[in-house]
C-alpha cells in the first residue's frame, strides 16, 4: 500500500469517531483561516503603504469571528516604542541570550553569569545591554516548576520595561518529543513525528494550542517550534523525530496547523518555523560541524520548501535559519545563516516573508567555522537576520554591531527595520501592554489539558502491518519487554487497566502474547533479537518502535509492526488502548522506510 493511499485511508477512517473535533470541520476551518490570513496580509501591506505581489483572488466571505489587525494602531505603538530607544538600545534589542538562575535578580548564579556575560543575573542584561530577550533552558536552572518560571518571566519583563520601554521576548525550545525543555506538571504532548503519524491537521493544531496556552501562562511568548524540516535522511543525527514527516505535503500541513495553534491573533505566543532552507537531509549535526545539503534547486523546491511556504501562508511570526551550506542556493560556501541570497533573496524577496528572521544559536560550530565571533553578527544582519540568538560572546557581538553602524558597514535604518519587526511580534501576541500575571500559572497542567493530550496521543499509534494479530483478547497473559524501564512499567500498568494480564518477560514463551518495545534499535541489536526470538517462539508478538520509526523496517514478518514515535507515559497508555482494541490505530507511518 502506498504512503499516499495510507494517508488518505487514515483521514477517512472511523478514527474520527473519537476526534476532538471533526476532520471535515477542521478542513473547513483551515480553508477559512487561510483565506482570512491572506486578506489580513493584503490589508497589512496596503495600509502600511506597500503593495502586494500576490495575484488577486476572489474575496472570501467576511467572517464575524475572524479577528482583524489594526495596522495603524500597531504601527503607532511601534513608532512610540522606538522613539524612546537610543541606538545602543536598538542594537541590544537584536540579541536573545541565555542566563543562569531561577530568578531575575538573584545572586546565586552570579559566578556563572559573570563568566558568560559579565553580569550577575538576567535583569542586569537589560541594564547593561538592553537585550531583546532571554531563552530558557533546564540546564541554566531557569525551569524548575511553573510557578517559579512565571515569577522569573515577570521579573524579566519588568526589567526589560524599565530599561528598554517594552516587554522582553522570552523563548524556549518546547517542541515536545525529544526536545522538551519543560517537563511535568506541564502537559506532555506528542512530538512532531507522532503528530505526523496521525495524519490530521486538527491534532497538530490542538497540540500547539495547549502548548501555547501553558507557555503564555508562564510568561513565555515565543516557542522555537514547529520544526519545518522534511526528514528524508534516516541517518539524520539532529532532526529525526523532530520532523513531522519525510512527505513534504504532510509536513507542510502539520507546520501550518501548528502555527495556527500557537498564534491566534492578539493572543497565544509567537511560533518559529525552523531551520530554513531545510535541515532534513544531512548526516552532520550543525552543533558540532557545518553540514552540506546536496539537493538541487528543483529538489529543494519540491522537498524542503513546502513546509516553509505553508508557515509563511499561515503568517508565522519567525523563521529560523540553519547553519549549513546549500550550494544549489548559494554556491559561495557561506552558511545559510550568513547568506544574503538565501535569507534576503529567497526568503524575503521571492517567498515574501514579512516576519522576523532569527538565527539558530550563534555558539554552534556550524556557523563559527569560517568567521570570528565579532564578524558573525554583522554578517548575519547584512544577510537579512533580525534576531541574533545566543552569540558565543555577547559583549563582543554587541560592540561589533555598534562599530559596524559607526563605520557605515551597517546603517541605523537597517537596525531599525529589524527592531520594528521584533516589536510587531510583541504587539501581535498581546505583549504590548502590562506584563502577564504570574497567577495565571493555574492554566498549566490542567485536567482538561491532560485529557485532551491523552486523546491526541491515541491518534498517533500506528499499526504498519500485522494488524490481524490485534486486539489481544481480554484477560490474556502478555509478556512485556523494552529498553526503557519507565516505559515498560507504564505499559504494564496501562495493560492491566485495559483488562489484560501483563507478566514478566521471562515467561514470554508461556504467554498468550508478547510486546517488545524498541528504541532506535538497528537491525542486529539485542532489542531486535528479542523481537525475532518472540516471533520464532510461536507467541503472537507486537514489535513497537518507540523512537524513530525506521526500526519498523527490521521487524520480521509475522509480527504486528507498530510505532508510537514516543516512549512518554501518555504514548504507552495509548499503545495499551490499541493493543486491547479500545483505541483504533492510525494506519501509516509518517516516513518512508
Amino acid at each position: 500500500m502506498s504512503k499516499s493511499h495510507r494517508r488518505q485511508q487514515r483521514r477517512s477512517s472511523p478514527v474520527s469517531r473519537r476526534a476532538l473535533f471533526s476532520i471535515a470541520g477542521a478542513s473547513a476551518g483551515v480553508a477559512a483561516g487561510a483565506a482570512g490570513l491572506a486578506a489580513w496580509r493584503l490589508r497589512d501591506r496596503t495600509e502600511s503603504g506597500g503593495t502586494s505581489s500576490a495575484p488577486e483572488t476572489s474575496a472570501a466571505p467576511e467572517s464575524t469571528a475572524e479577528p482583524t489587525l489594526d495596522v495603524a494602531a500597531r504601527e503607532a505603538w511601534v513608532d512610540s516604542a522606538m522613539s524612546g530607544m537610543s541606538l545602543e538600545t536598538k542594537v541590544g534589542q537584536l540579541f536573545m541570550v541565555y542566563a543562569y538562575g531561577d530568578s531575575s535578580s538573584g545572586s546565586a548564579h552570579a559566578g556563572s553569569n559573570q563568566g558568560l556575560h559579565g553580569v550577575d543575573n538576567p535583569a542586569q542584561l537589560f541594564a547593561d545591554y538592553r537585550v531583546g530577550g532571554i531563552i530558557y533552558f533546564d540546564w541554566t536552572d531557569n525551569l524548575l516548576d511553573p510557578a517559579q518560571i512565571a515569577e522569573l518571566s515577570a521579573g524579566i519583563h519588568q526589567a526589560s520595561l524599565e530599561h528598554t520601554g517594552v516587554q522582553a521576548l522570552i523563548g524556549v525550545d518546547q517542541e515536545h518529543g525529544p526536545i522538551t525543555r519543560i517537563g511535568e506538571p506541564v502537559t506532555t504532548l506528542p512530538g512532531a513525528m507522532a503528530l505526523g503519524a496521525s495524519g490530521e491537521a486538527s491534532v497538530a493544531e490542538e497540540s500547539a494550542r495547549i502548548c501555547g496556552t501553558e507557555l503564555r501562562a508562564m510568561g513565555i511568548n515565543l516557542d522555537f517550534a514547529p520544526v519545518a524540516d522534511v526528514n528524508v535522511n534516516p541517518a539524520n543525527p539532529v532532526i529525526g523525530l523532530r520532523s513531522f514527516s519525510s512527505d513534504p505535503d504532510l509536513a507542510a500541513e502539520m507546520v501550518a496547523a501548528q502555527v495556527r495553534g500557537f498564534q491566534p491573533l492578539d493572543d497565544g505566543i509567537a511560533a518559529c518555523a525552523k531551520h530554513f532552507p531545510g535541515h532534513g537531509d544531512t548526516d552532520v549535526d550543525s552543533h558540532v560541524g557545518l553540514p552540506v545539503i546536496t539537493h538541487s534547486e528543483d529538489e529543494w523546491r519540491s522537498i524542503d520548501l513546502p513546509p516553509f511556504q505553508s508557515a509563511i501562508g499561515a503568517e508565522v511570526d519567525l523563521i529560523m535559519s540553519a547553519h549549513l551550506q546549500f550550494p544549489a542556493l548559494d554556491d559561495s560556501g557561506t552558511p545559510a545563516t550568513l547568506s544574503q541570497p538565501i535569507l534576503t533573496g529567497l526568503l524575503r524577496d521571492e517567498l515574501g516573508f514579512e516576519g522576523a528572521i532569527t538565527t539558530d544559536a550563534l555558539n554552534m560550530e556550524g556557523v563559527r567555522v569560517q568567521h570570528s565571533d565579532a564578524e558573525i553578527p554583522v554578517l548575519a544582519l547584512q544577510a537579512g537576520v533580525d534576531l541574533l540568538l545566543m552569540p558565543q560572546d555577547l559583549p563582543t557581538a554587541y560592540q561589533a554591531v555598534l562599530d559596524a553602524v559607526a563605520d557605515g558597514t551597517l546603517t541605523e535604518d537597517r537596525i531599525d527595520a529589524s527592531v520594528r519587526r521584533l516589536l510587531r511580534i510583541r504587539y501581535h501576541r498581546g505583549f504590548a501592554g502590562d506584563p502577564p500575571n504570574p497567577e495565571e500559572v493555574s492554566a498549566v497542567g490542567t485536567d482538561e489539558h491532560a485529557a485532551a493530550a491523552a486523546s491526541l496521543f491515541e491518534r498517533t499509534v500506528v499499526v504498519e502491518r500485522g494488524g490481524e494479530l490485534l486486539p489481544i483478547g481480554p484477560g490474556a497473559a502478555v509478556a512485556v519487554e523494552g529498553p526503557d524501564g519507565s516505559a515498560v512499567d507504564t505499559l504494564v500498568q496501562a495493560l492491566t487497566d485495559e483488562g489484560l494480564n501483563p507478566t514478566a518477560w521471562g515467561s514470554a514463551g508461556d504467554s498468550d502474547f508478547a510486546v517488545v518495545l524498541c528504541e532506535d534499535a538497528g537491525e542486529w541489536s539485542d532489542q531486535m533479537g528479542r523481537v525475532r526470538s518472540a516471533a520464532e517462539s510461536g507467541t503472537p508478538t507486537a514489535a513497537v518502535s518507540t523512537g524513530k520509526p525506521y526500526d519498523v523496517a527490521y521487524f520480521p514478518d509475522g509480527v504486528a509492526a507498530m510505532a508510537t514515535c514516543s516512549s512518554a507515559a501518555p504514548a504507552m497508555r495509548a499503545l495499551a488502548g490499541v493493543l486491547a482494541g479500545r483505541v483504533e490505530a492510525a494506519s501509516g507511518l509518517p516516513v518512508e522506510i
